[in-house]
């Protein structure tokens, strides 16, 4: 038996996902809980400090709980600064290390498979509801931006081939996925490092691969989109006036960071920020439905009052949808450590809060704007007070939901259902089957 602590973002999750595919079909149980767990994998995060306290506190709570402990993920790329606070722990590999894992779990607990009994349904194990699926089609990433050690983690861009994400993608929707979630670190540069390759009539590049996940029949959200110029060749497959419209969600996750270009040039990002507006307004004027996530850094090294303000003024003219927002941290390896001008923390805080004032005045009148819409709603939940589902502007657990408290006894998780939009607050939408 064996038992599985999984921290950090999609990309992560996948990867315990995969792990515990392989564990299931050497014929090892998955315990749900410590007690019963022969050993525990601790897949961990380390992306920025806070993260790190937590993945160090998982692995203490796993130590002491069961005290048989395998740890993997992002901070396991620092072994010896795990070991200094856990000496115990069994093992330590890094990310998407998924054979030295196996390995590390044979010699913790030898496995004893029986074909007859331990048998793996096609589709793996999956850590998500049964409805929707997170689809990893790439690890690693080719940018530098000084705030973050990804790279230095999980390596330089590293596409998977297009055949296998559609074959794995096919399986997910055979057996009752409804929604395919895409994600990598750099969805726009899927397929650059192998020259964009065909493989089996299928070629990795993302307009191309989008394109033939959307022709599955079902939802498929894209996210880490940076804005390149060629995103918007994915518009039209978006736009439901378009011919080929509708083959995914019109809804884009692209990581602005910020807006003033000093600031992202110190952040050494990829995209400049002048180019941004106008590519927003070229992609809303071919799909007017389309929704706009982003997450942004307050309080990065240098920052000016001004320059915050820029990113105020241009919150104002970009109207996005879905915003996220972090106070900057120090994250040991990342070169933004060593700028000049660090920003205080009740500065930072201050920032935080005004830019979240903001955008949540931004989210609650285009949420008003939907009142009296029809849309398709998928249904997340069902319980004695209603449906909890989300809307196709809806990513899960980072965007709002709409929920339904009426005429909702027939409902299943998973379904898909057309509502009329009665009620609109800060985030979340209330509706009506019709």
């Amino acid at each position: 038996m064996i038992g599985m602590v999984s921290l950090g973002c999609p990309k992560a999750l996948v990867d315990s996902e995969r792990i515990l595919t392989r564990l299931r079909a050497e014929g090892y149980a998955i315990s749900p809980d410590y007690i019963g767990a022969d050993a525990v994998i601790v897949n961990t995060c380390g992306f920025l400090d806070s993260a790190k306290a937590e993945s160090l506190d998982a692995i203490g709570e796993a130590l002491r709980e069961n005290g048989r402990v395998i740890v993997t993920g992002c901070l396991g790329a620092e072994p010896d600064y795990i070991r200094e606070h856990h000496p115990k722990i069994l093992a330590v590999t890094g990310p998407h290390q998924y054979e030295q894992v196996l390995d590390a779990v044979h010699l913790a607990v030898p496995p004893s498979p029986d074909p007859f009994i331990d048998l793996l349904p096609a589709s793996g194990v999956s850590l998500t509801p049964r409805h929707y699926s997170y689809l990893k089609i790439s690890e690693g990433c080719n940018h530098k931006c000084k705030f973050c050690i990804i790279p230095d983690m999980r390596g330089r861009l590293q596409s998977r081939p297009a055949h296998a994400v559609l074959r794995e993608a096919e399986k997910l929707v055979q057996v009752g996925v409804k929604e395919l979630l895409v994600i990598s670190q750099d969805t726009s540069a899927y397929g650059v490092d192998i020259k964009h390759a065909t493989d089996r009539g299928h070629r990795a590049h993302i307009t191309d691969l989008a394109r033939d996940l959307g022709s599955l029949g079902a939802w498929v959200r894209l996210h880490y989109v940076y804005p390149y110029p060629h995103v918007r060749d994915l518009i039209p497959l978006m736009a439901a006036t378009s011919e080929s419209g509708g083959l995914i969600l019109p809804y884009l996750d692209i990581p602005f960071q910020h807006a003033h270009p000093d600031v992202l040039k110190r952040m050494a990002r990829p995209a400049a920020a002048a180019k941004t507006l106008d590519e927003i307004a070229a992609w809303r004027n071919a799909c007017p439905e389309i929704t706009l996530r982003s997450t942004f850094i307050v309080g990065y090294p240098g920052e000016t009052e001004a320059e915050f303000q820029t990113l105020l003024d241009w919150m104002d003219e970009a109207q996005l949808d879905r915003v996220g927002c972090f106070q900057y941290e120090n994250v040991a390896g990342a070169r933004s450590n060593a700028l000049p001008d660090h920003v205080a923390d009740e500065v930072k805080q201050d920032r935080w809060n005004r830019f979240m004032e903001k955008a949540q005045a931004i989210s609650e009148a285009k949420l008003a704007a939907k009142v009296g819409q029809v849309m398709q709603v998928i249904v997340d939940e069902v319980d004695e007070d209603g449906a909890t589902c989300r809307t196709k502007a809806d990513a899960p657990e980072i965007d709002g939901n709409l929920f339904i408290d009426e005429g909702f006894e027939g409902l299943s998780t998973g379904d898909i259902v057309t509502v009329e939009v009665e009620e609109a607050g800060e985030y979340d939408l209330w509706g009506r089957i019709i």
